[in-house]
C-alpha cells in the first residue's frame, strides 16, 4: 500500500480504511470471513467529491455562472475521467477482486475503478478530514481543470444529459457500442444511450463524437416528456 499512498501524497492512519475501500463487492461474496466492501464509502466519496470539485472550480472560475460550473463539475466526475484518475493512481492493482471479475479483466473496468476512486475519497475523508480530502482531490483534479477546454465541457451534450438525468431520475445515463461499420481507415461507430425511460443512437467517426451524436438526441427527448 505504502506506493499508493505515495501518488496520493496522503498517508494512512487506519490501514484498515484504505483496505475497505479496495474491497470489491465480488470479492467479498467469495470469501468466508466476515468482510465489508467498498460500496457505502463509493456512496459518501461520490458526495464529498462532487463538494470537493464544486469549491474547486468556484475558487478557479470566479466569474462563471451556476449552470456552468454544474456542466464542468459533470463533465469531472463522470465514469470515464475518474477511472482515468484513478488510473493515474494504479488503483486497479490494489484492489480486491473476486475470481470472476480478475478473468474479465475487471481492475482495468472503467465502471469498477470509478467506484474505487469515490471509495477512496471517502477513506481519505473519514480517515484525515476534509483538509486532507480537500488536499488529495486538489492533487488529482488541480491540473485537469487547468488544461480543460471549458467552452466543450460546457457545450457538452454529455454533460448536460447527465446532469438532466440526475436531477430527474437520481441515476446516470450509460453508453454501449451497437455497431461498427466501414474500413479501419474510414470507420463509423453507432452508440446508445440509456437512462430510464430514454434510448436514444448517435453515429460518428470516432466513439466520442458517436456518443455526444446520442446525447444529443436524448437531451432532445428528454424536451418532450
Amino acid at each position: 500500500m505504502a506506493d499508493l499512498e505515495k501518488a496520493m501524497n496522503y498517508c494512512f492512519k487506519n490501514l484498515q480504511i484504505l483496505e475497505n475501500a479496495l474491497c470489491h463487492s465480488s470479492y467479498v461474496n467469495e470469501q468466508a470471513l466476515v468482510l465489508k466492501n467498498n460500496e457505502r464509502l463509493e456512496f459518501l466519496g461520490d458526495a464529498v467529491l462532487s463538494l470537493v470539485i464544486g469549491h474547486l472550480l468556484m475558487e478557479h472560475f470566479r466569474e462563471m455562472r451556476e449552470g456552468d460550473l454544474s456542466r464542468i463539475r459533470a463533465s469531472l466526475v463522470n465514469e470515464r475521467q475518474l477511472a482515468s484518475v484513478a488510473r493515474k493512481l494504479n488503483l486497479g492493482n490494489h484492489m480486491r477482486l473476486g475470481r470472476g471479475e480478475e478473468q474479465t479483466n475487471g481492475r482495468n473496468k472503467d465502471s469498477i475503478l470509478a467506484d474505487a476512486f469515490e471509495a477512496l475519497v471517502a477513506a481519505v475523508y473519514r480517515d484525515g478530514g476534509f483538509d486532507a480530502v480537500f488536499g488529495f482531490v486538489s492533487l488529482c483534479f488541480i491540473p485537469i481543470i487547468r488544461d480543460m477546454d471549458v467552452e466543450e465541457s460546457i457545450n457538452d451534450a454529455k454533460s448536460r444529459l447527465q446532469e438532466e438525468i440526475q436531477m430527474r431520475y437520481k441515476t446516470t445515463p450509460s453508453y454501449r457500442i451497437v455497431g461498427e461499420e466501414g474500413p479501419d481507415h474510414d470507420k463509423v461507430f453507432h452508440v446508445e444511450v440509456s437512462a430510464e425511460k430514454i434510448c436514444a443512437r448517435g453515429s460518428g467517426k470516432s466513439k466520442k463524437i458517436a456518443e455526444q451524436d446520442a446525447a444529443r438526441k436524448a437531451l432532445g427527448m428528454l424536451k418532450k416528456h
